[in-house]
């Protein structure tokens, strides 16, 4: 299990079963900018980079990584990319069926 995950389950162990539910319903309605902020955090995790470092390899600021990891902020293919190379990895894409 990822950092992330571990993360997630804690913070919803800290919450109330209310909470719980709407949490989950915000997490699930939001899909798509999760599972991207899912994919930046794990990258840079596996690169051993803090938020600072990989947006000074990046050029840009700590902000704006956590925005990207936090799923506040989706990032377009193009920062994907570059977030990529400044992990020292390469960017895939792919359509699984449903």
């Amino acid at each position: 299990m990822s950092s992330y995950t571990n993360r997630r389950e804690q913070i919803l162990a800290e919450l109330d079963l209310d909470d719980q539910a709407v949490f989950d319903e915000a997490y699930a309605a939001a899909g798509l900018a999760m599972e991207l902020a899912e994919i930046a955090y794990r990258a840079r995790e596996v690169a051993g980079l803090t938020q600072a470092e990989l947006a000074r390899k990046m050029g840009t600021t700590q902000s704006a990584i956590a925005a990207i990891e936090s799923g506040a902020r989706t990032p377009t293919v193009e920062l994907l990319e570059r977030l990529a190379r400044a992990c020292g990895q390469r960017l895939t894409i792919s359509i699984d069926a449903a």
